[in-house]
C-alpha cells in the first residue's frame, strides 16, 4: 500500500504543535509506523523533532514514484540538510 507522505508530513507536523512530552512520543510512533525501527530506537537516534521533520523529507525523496536520477539529484541539493541524518541511519544499520 503506498504512503500518502503529504498526508503523513501533515500529521507529523500536527504533532509537533503538541507538548513536548507528548510530542516525542507521538513523533516516534508516527516515524517508526512507516519505518522498521521501533518507537525507541527512533527516539535514540532522533531525539530532536527537527531531525524528524528532515528524516521524514529524506523519506519522502526516496520513497516517490520519481525515477533514481531526480531522487539522487534532491538529495543532492540538499546535501546540508540531510547530511547528519543520513550519517546517522547508515551508522545504524553499517
Amino acid at each position: 500500500m503506498p504512503i500518502d507522505w503529504d498526508n503523513f508530513e501533515t500529521d507529523l507536523n500536527d504533532a509537533i504543535d503538541d507538548s513536548v512530552t507528548i510530542t516525542d512520543a507521538k513523533l516516534a510512533a508516527k516515524v517508526s509506523s512507516v519505518t522498521r525501527m521501533t518507537d525507541e530506537e527512533i527516539s535514540e537516534f532522533f531525539p530532536v523533532p527537527a531531525d524528524l521533520q528532515r528524516l521524514t523529507k529524506l523519506m519522502k525523496i526516496v520513497k516517490s514514484a520519481e525515477d533514481q536520477n531526480t531522487k539522487v539529484n534532491k538529495i543532492v541539493e540538499n546535501t546540508e540538510e540531510f547530511a547528519d541524518i543520513i550519517v546517522t541511519l547508515l551508522d545504524k544499520f553499517v
